[in-house]
């Protein structure tokens, strides 16, 4: 369908033709945490009970994990990762299954420092350093204002790309289950950060929950905008 689109866009045209211009394409296959599939709000939160271990979040993973594998997609995203045991399951997952898919690491945090359980960002981050089918780490699904000092810290413990992809910045109630409107900012505010994000450190930059279509037009005009990047530092956008 995309290509479809493009073929039909005029290659020297303006505004959504130039964005629709041929050119190669991922697609990621995303796996949620566990927190997600409890639907109480607990991916963000990271809070699983005490009872929660290494073994039992890959045993919930596993099959997820190979149903997608065997579709074929370019990359698997491990997002909105929320603590360091399941940052560990999926580690494990990937070399136990012998996943020849690369595959990507985020984590989510709501204040900046540590990812949403508490436990220490520089850690989770290690994990994914050290797994070698882990091609790139990076935040999603945290409000804009803390991309800065995390993109920072995960610079601290890794060689591999970072990926930032945030959420809009507007507050998520587990208990009403929805998103509280007008705690967020506006695309133009949102948007005003991505050039700097890349000077100090991302190579992909997107957006998530609440963010929309004309979120990503505009983080990619403003990376278009950019001056040319020195080797090894080119930014890319993600949806």
């Amino acid at each position: 369908m995309y290509y479809e689109r493009c073929s039909k866009s005029s290659s020297g045209g303006t505004g959504d033709d130039r964005i629709l211009k041929n050119r190669p394409i991922l697609v990621a296959a995303s796996v949620g945490s566990y927190g997600a599939y409890l639907a109480d709000g607990s991916e963000y939160s990271g809070c699983y009970g005490e009872a929660m271990t290494v073994n039992a979040l890959k045993e919930f993973h596993r099959r997820r994990v190979q149903v997608l594998a065997e579709a074929g997609p370019d990359i698997i995203a491990f997002e909105t990762v929320p603590n360091k045991i399941e940052a560990q399951a999926f580690a494990e997952l990937l070399d136990e299954e012998h996943i020849k898919i690369p595959a990507w690491l985020t984590f989510n945090s709501k204040d900046g420092v540590n990812v949403v359980s508490g436990d220490s960002l520089l850690q989770c981050a290690s994990i994914a350093e050290s797994c070698k089918q882990v091609v790139a780490v990076g935040i999603n699904c945290t409000p804009p204002r803390f991309i800065h000092d995390l993109i920072l810290a995960i610079k601290k413990v890794t060689t591999k790309p970072i990926v930032i992809y945030p959420n809009s910045g507007e507050r998520y109630d587990a208990d009403r289950k929805e998103w509280v409107e007008n705690t967020g900012v506006s695309d133009e505010d949102f948007v005003s950060y991505v050039n700097k994000w890349c000077e100090i450190g991302a190579s992909l930059v997107g957006g998530c929950c609440r963010t929309t279509p004309n979120t990503i037009k505009a983080i990619y005009r403003a990376l278009s905008d950019r001056s040319p990047a020195a080797p090894g530092q080119k930014s890319k956008t993600a949806t």
